[in-house]
């Protein structure tokens, strides 16, 4: 009865160890996989990667005028309003012009009378030339006459230019557009009595816009004359192309930044002075190089790594980057060694991740866009 008892638990014992590793490899496929979206993915191919920067600034017409009295006087007519469209040369204010009517007059009256004066001078002069070779007068008389000519002809000369003031004074009461553009301002209504060099009119030209930008001075030398920027205005749908234009030889006082000035056409008129922009600047550009998105850079005990899902596993890749930029989809960084072109790479930073965890993707395969939110 013993023995029979021993033989039994014998063989339920070997049955029992000869099951146990039956069981290891269901348990070891219980794991559960780890699932990305497809939009947790991207793949890596070859982009052209740009290091750029962002400066703003409002915009301003490149060619404007401001409109000042050159006399003093009483407005009489202001023929243009704000937002009215004029040429260069066109009439824009004319003032009272009589007493300067009669400033022309009055110096036109002395230029005859300085005339008569030197007419006079002369015929003395000459007749007094005849006379002194003839022993008829003295030298001295004849040095008199010459003398009253030469004061009568300064005369002349100093009526011409009184008149010529005179005439000046006459026209500056009318002024005109020194260029073709609109009206931005106004601060002068009819029968306001103004004095010389009150600003009177603005005037815009539209088709050439400026925006002065504040660039660090640490990336100033990277920026060169007839460089191509993107602007984003405000209120605009699409980015424009402007170019930099001039760079200011100085920095300006506390930011110690050095202002670049880009200068945009706007032929159609639709970018306005005052408007406020964002450019980006391109310091240096690198084509057709292998790069991930920024956030999916990872620094794990002092290796720089991504995790790439291959043949449905989850991988750790050590990478060496290189320059940091835009490669069209956003903040993106170089990759010089450890990642192949067709990579799938995990984009963003998705918690505690563990290399050789099987991967499942929903939703098909990876692309190359913004990040979706992870599925639970």
């Amino acid at each position: 009865m013993i023995l029979a008892l021993l033989i039994a638990g014998t063989a339920i014992a070997l049955k029992s160890r000869t099951a146990a590793p039956a069981q290891a490899p269901a348990s070891k496929a219980a794991i559960p996989a780890l699932e990305f979206l497809a939009g947790d993915l991207t793949v890596v191919t070859p982009r052209d990667l740009r290091q750029t920067i962002t400066v703003s600034g409002a915009l301003r017409a490149v060619n404007q005028a401001i409109v000042k009295a050159r006399v003093a006087g009483e407005i009489r007519e202001v023929l243009v309003r704000e937002g009215a469209t004029v040429t260069a040369g066109q009439v824009l204010i004319k003032m009272d012009d009589s007493e300067y009517q009669a400033r022309v007059a009055q110096a036109t009256g002395a230029l005859q009378a300085a005339r008569g004066q030197l007419d006079i001078a002369i015929t003395t002069r000459n007749n007094n030339r005849a006379l002194v070779d003839k022993g008829f007068i003295s030298k001295n008389a004849f040095d008199n006459s010459a003398s009253q000519y030469a004061i009568a002809k300064a005369n002349l000369d100093s009526a011409r230019g009184a008149l010529d003031i005179a005439q000046k004074s006459l026209a500056d009461t009318v002024l005109r557009s020194p260029i073709a553009g609109l009206v931005s301002s106004r601060s002068v209504q009819p029968g306001e009595k103004v004095s010389a060099d009150n600003r009177l009119l603005e005037i815009v030209d539209l088709r050439q816009m400026e925006m002065e930008a504040a660039v660090p001075a640490t990336d100033i030398a990277q920026i060169k004359l007839g460089q191509p920027v993107s602007v984003r205005v405000d209120g605009m749908p699409q980015a424009v192309v402007g170019s930099v234009t001039r760079i200011n030889p100085g920095t300006q006082s506390g930011s110690r930044s050095i202002l670049a000035y880009i200068q945009i056409d706007n032929p159609d008129g639709a970018l306005r002075g005052g408007m406020f922009g964002e450019a980006e600047l391109t310091l240096s550009q690198k084509n057709g190089v292998l790069s991930v998105p920024q956030s999916a850079i990872r620094e794990i005990d002092g290796r720089t790594i991504v995790y790439a899902v291959e043949n449905g596993v989850l991988t750790e890749k050590v990478v060496t980057l290189g320059l940091s930029g835009n490669d069209g989809t956003g903040a993106a960084v170089e990759v010089t060694h450890g990642l192949a072109s067709g990579a799938q790479v995990v984009k963003a930073n998705l918690g505690n991740l563990q290399a050789g965890t099987p991967v499942r993707v929903a939703g098909g395969a990876a692309a190359p866009t913004a990040p979706a939110a992870r599925k639970e």
